[in-house]
């Protein structure tokens, strides 16, 4: 699951890490604390008149709406794609058939559920410990990014015009796929299973270009093929990852800077 993030880098290294247009109009917030609903960057590629492809960063809603949806509020709870369905579930088929796109972080935030019966210093009942993961090199500002294998959709608010706004919506989802098994792996792979059940679907270099194809595949198969071939290299790139165990105050998304990924001491980083 990936339900917080941070994205902090300036606009122009964005831009260049994905190989994307320049665009001197396009101003992204920084934030520590990225949450569902908030307007974060996606890399999409787009397909010209003579069939050259050109990549370009948009701001987009965190959290899927369909074109059939009702309101805005759907996409509070579809922030997040399962990978095994996604082919199949009518809110998220159409986009991986035709509008996938890249969601850049440089780190996100898991909760660590206590053991049952954990107690904590005051011998009260343990709390989940948050966890800041992260490139190796990274995450601070500096070195690589993630990208995460997203869907974005275009919808148009029946209401907006009357008010005198743009009426399209852009709004955009994370893949997430069933996370390593501890057993498996003695290093970052077990932690990452140890922290949770689904980790989000991480690009690898490789298919970035083939995931951000502007085309339309031909049918659900090919779709399911495309996200199985993404999913099978995820686990290689998060292997190259890192686990900080961080303070509570992410819980909370009104606290935001770069103190929120400052390592948290007396709490050991090994999960497993």
């Amino acid at each position: 699951m990936c339900g917080r993030y941070v994205m902090a880098r300036a606009t122009s290294d964005l831009v260049a890490r994905g190989g994307a247009e320049p665009d001197e109009e396009l101003v992204l917030r920084e934030s520590w604390n990225v949450a569902p609903t908030a307007e974060v960057p996606i890399l999409v590629a787009h397909a010209g008149e003579h069939g050259e492809v050109t990549r370009r960063i948009h701001v987009a809603r965190w959290g899927l709406v369909p074109p059939w949806a009702k309101e805005l509020s759907v996409g509070s709870r579809a922030f997040n794609a399962r990978s095994e369905t996604v082919a199949q579930k009518p809110t998220f088929r159409s986009a991986v058939r035709a509008r996938r796109c890249a969601v850049p972080v440089e780190g996100y935030y898991e909760w660590k559920a206590p053991e049952p019966g954990q107690k904590g210093a005051d011998g009260r009942a343990a709390k989940k410990q948050p966890f800041y993961v992260h490139p190796a090199g990274g995450g601070d500002g500096e070195g690589p990014v993630i990208w995460f294998a997203g869907l974005y959709e275009w919808w148009k608010d029946p209401e907006a015009e009357t008010r005198g706004e743009d009426p399209w919506v852009l709004s955009c989802s994370i893949l997430t796929c069933a996370s390593p098994d501890p057993r498996d792996d003695d290093g970052t792979l077990a932690s990452l299973g140890a922290l949770h059940d689904r980790l989000p679907v991480p690009l690898d270099e490789s298919l970035l270009a083939e995931w951000l194809e502007p085309v339309k595949l031909g049918s659900a198969e090919e779709a399911e093929d495309l996200v199985a071939r993404v999913v099978e290299r995820a686990e290689s790139v998060a292997s190259g990852w890192e686990l900080r165990p961080v303070g509570t105050a992410v819980g909370n998304v009104r606290n935001n800077g770069p103190e929120l990924i400052e390592p948290q001491g007396g709490v050991q980083e090994r999960l497993v």
